[in-house]
């Protein structure tokens, strides 16, 4: 770890205010100091903003690489490719895929939680377990034939590993309740993904303790979904549900593909940004040049393409995004009456919040680990910082 006291000089990203022109002062992998006095007694470093380092909630690769891959170097080279992109804090995210597959990648990601360096690049915090337990008609561009209803065995097997602080799970689907009492004891952050449930389903998930909706508006029901599958009276899907519920959070892939600049607005406004993460979704396309690629396990993966902006099956609609979470920031700015602070949160604090972390990263704060970032005028990432030690990219 970086011994060396250092302080970083400009407009310092606090949680709800900014300081115009601050110094913060780390030493140790530790925030040692946040004012607006210069020190005497160490170097400073220079910059336009001064933000706490992103956390992805869930991410699926990049630069070549998808965690269902399975090995320590994939997950190792996804992590640099993020670090790049700011975000300092991850969660390896799964796809469907066999039982196999998933474990291969659960006990990489262990294997290099373990051993971490920041030359690793990005911190696993945890695994975020995203497939197999997918409706059959919401699997999206994740492989067909590893989807599956939770099966009890399985599950319990991978929850007593200790890393998986996220699970995801249809709420309609035969044993997902189960499965939400299972993750809910295990202390993760239990969301609803993939899904075409009603009000009624998703109430009954919230009671077993389900807390968040993945990927707003995609892979999920709506009104016009449920009316074509239960005909009339028209039910309240996830959406409403999500938004008359103010313990419920979720979160938007802002790469300006996913959804418009209206969608963004209307969930920052109505969700606000203690309760709206931003998510990078990102697979192995990301830092990739166009062209074709596996979604998941690099053998038995669904194929897709890449134009550069988005991951897309060609006549079927998107397979998740090619940008980083420096791009998800630079957008939402950019689209929606968010101040800069608040765009900073969703991207750090609140997904923080959200898993349980916030004691220890999130953002600007005296005793909080180093995860911090040089951003400069146009919030292009310059720097990243983790634990108090430069990331080499």
């Amino acid at each position: 770890m970086d011994s060396h006291r250092q302080c970083l000089h400009g407009e310092l990203l606090l949680e709800d205010s900014t300081v115009p022109s601050g110094y913060l002062i780390h030493e140790n992998g530790r925030i040692l100091s946040i004012s607006n006095q210069p020190p005497t007694d160490c170097p400073i470093t220079e910059s336009r903003y001064v933000g706490p380092g992103y956390i992805d909630i869930h991410v699926h690769g990049g630069d070549g690489a998808d965690y269902m891959d399975g090995t320590v170097d994939a997950i190792r080279i996804a992590n640099r490719a993020h670090a790049r992109h700011g975000t300092t804090t991850i969660f390896p995210t799964t796809t469907t895929g066999t039982t196999l597959e998933l474990s291969a990648m659960i006990e990489s990601c262990l294997q290099l939680q373990s051993a971490w360096t920041a030359s690793d690049g990005a911190r696993i915090e945890g695994v975020h377990y995203y497939g197999p337990y997918f409706a059959e008609d919401k699997v999206g561009c994740h492989p067909v034939d590893g989807r599956r209803n939770p099966a009890r065995e399985e599950y319990e097997l991978f929850l007593s590993k200790g890393i998986i602080r996220i699970a995801t799970c249809a709420a309609e689907l035969e044993g997902a309740i189960e499965f939400y009492e299972a993750a809910t004891a295990a202390d993760c952050l239990v969301t609803c993904g993939h899904s075409n449930s009603t009000w009624q389903q998703m109430a009954k998930a919230f009671a077993a303790g389900m807390r968040h909706v993945d990927h707003f508006w995609c892979a999920m029901s709506s009104v016009p979904s449920l009316r074509a599958k239960y005909g009339t009276p028209m039910q309240a899907s996830m959406e409403q549900f999500v938004l008359a519920n103010a313990e419920m959070s979720t979160e938007v892939i802002a790469d300006g593909c996913h959804l418009s600049a209206e969608l963004l607005e209307f969930a920052y406004r109505m969700l606000g940004a203690r309760r709206l993460c931003l998510v990078t979704d990102a697979n192995r396309a990301l830092d990739m040049p166009p062209g074709t690629y596996r979604f998941g396990p690099n053998e038995t993966g669904s194929w897709f393409e890449s134009d550069g902006r988005v991951g897309f099956v060609p006549g079927q609609g998107l397979a998740s995004s090619v940008v980083g979470m420096d791009h998800m920031v630079r957008t939402m700015r950019r689209d929606t009456s968010a101040s800069l602070t608040a765009v900073v949160r969703m991207a750090s604090l609140t997904p923080a919040e959200r898993t349980g972390i916030s004691e220890e990263t999130g953002s600007l704060a005296v005793g909080k680990r180093a995860d911090l970032l040089l951003l400069d005028e146009q919030l292009n990432v310059t720097q990243t910082i983790i634990g108090g030690e430069h990331v080499d990219w």
